[in-house]
């Protein structure tokens, strides 16, 4: 399997690439900007990219959706975020931006599959209303989730923002994410990798 993280943006977000192998199909979770350097990972691979993933609606993880030509699958609680600038907050700055791409809805629990990589849509609202998770189950030798902005190293995402919500987000960490094994590594919407049992233990709920 390849997995490639690549820094993107003024904010730093982690875009990740996940493929199952060389000169196959891939996925592109939350492509916030940096079209030329997502391109690069795609070409070093000799992958072709097959569809999108917002793990929510902010401008920083959206930015460069309609890059690429692709479908983008976002959680229908926040499809309004895509279409509307205020909601994804570039109306706040120079650029206002909506998505014009292909969208698709996500519900929770859905299952995600390209070529042998299977993704379960975890529904973790709190810091937008329709924040997922992704769940890798196949293969099932890798312990995986994305948690986008909801939980990162040593911390979790904001919640005083547009459609965020503080009790929602800790039991979204709680019940969804938590009941994960200790050994499933969190690959989180910016900063470092960490694991489940890392941040059960530094206690960041």
């Amino acid at each position: 399997m390849i997995l490639e993280t690549i820094l993107v943006g003024p904010m730093g977000v982690n875009c990740y690439i996940l493929a199952a192998a060389r000169d196959s199909k891939a996925i592109i979770i939350d492509p916030g900007d940096s079209e030329r350097k997502i391109r690069q990972v795609l070409d070093k691979y000799k992958l072709t990219p097959v569809f999108i993933i917002n793990t929510h609606g902010h401008y920083d993880h959206i930015g460069a959706n309609d890059k690429f030509g692709l479908p983008v699958y976002v959680h229908k609680a926040d499809l309004a975020m895509l279409k509307d600038p205020m909601l994804n907050l570039s109306g706040l700055f120079a650029s206002p931006y909506e998505v014009k791409s292909e969208i698709k809805i996500l519900e929770d629990n859905q299952i995600i599959e390209l070529d042998g990589i299977r993704l379960q849509v975890l529904h973790v609202p709190g810091h937008t209303p329709g924040g997922i998770a992704l769940l890798l189950l196949e293969p099932k030798d890798k312990k995986i989730v994305f948690t986008g902005d909801t939980l990162f190293c040593q911390g979790v995402g904001r919640s005083d923002l547009i459609g965020g919500d503080e009790d929602l987000l800790r039991l979204s960490i709680r019940d969804r994410l938590f009941t994960l094994s200790d050994g499933t590594i969190i690959c989180p919407g910016h900063g470092e990798l960490s694991t489940i049992g890392e941040e059960k233990a530094n206690g960041v709920i």
